[in-house]
């Protein structure tokens, strides 16, 4: 199938984006990514990210190679893609605490600080930042969304890259997809 969309895999940070970002591509997508960052303890695959997409609202150019591809994008930069074309956007959900706390594992194993705000008010501020977003996308005419579960997947993988291969076009092979997922890489549940 001709996919001249821009397939965006989307959520929280921490949300399960590689991990489907690797069923993507375990289904035949092609991903765009530049591979600067290797996997490690907490992504084992790779993080599948793409540098130019953090410059997206300056220099959109890196959008005229990713048509029929799949690309990682944290939530917040979709509002910086241009309007000129269509994108179907795969967005991870995860339980808040559940983010929050794999958020704090990774980065404790960094040995890096975390945010100076609570998990109270960290989870308080991605609820809204949500909201926000869910209003956005509902009023885009050239966004297709579909949400996902990362418990639904890791619970039921072959259900769900049954729902992402038909919002993709159908021709997608979801027990490839299904396979990839690792439910031992589920470590920080609610």
């Amino acid at each position: 199938m001709d996919r001249a969309f821009v397939t965006i895999v989307s959520g929280l940070p921490r949300s399960g984006t590689s991990m489907m970002m690797q069923m993507l591509v375990a289904a035949g997508i092609e991903p765009l990514t530049d591979g600067a960052r290797q996997g490690d303890e907490d992504n084992p695959q790779g993080y599948y990210e793409f540098e130019a997409v953090k410059k997206t609202q300056s220099d959109s150019s890196w959008l005229q190679q990713a048509g029929g591809k799949a690309v990682k994008m944290i939530y917040r930069l979709l509002y910086d893609l241009p309007t000129d074309r269509e994108y179907r956007v795969v967005f991870m959900r995860r339980d808040l605490e559940e983010v929050l706390a794999s958020q704090s594992a990774m980065l404790e194993r960094r040995g890096e600080g975390g945010a100076k705000l609570t998990p109270e008010q960290m989870t308080q501020a991605f609820r809204r930042e949500l909201e926000r977003f869910d209003r956005w996308i509902g009023e885009q005419d050239n966004f297709s969304i579909l949400r996902v579960d990362y418990k639904a997947v890791v619970s039921d993988p072959l259900a769900q890259a049954q729902k992402v291969c038909s919002f993709l076009g159908g021709d997608l092979d979801a027990v490839a997809m299904a396979t990839v997922v690792d439910p031992k890489l589920y470590r920080q549940r609610s």
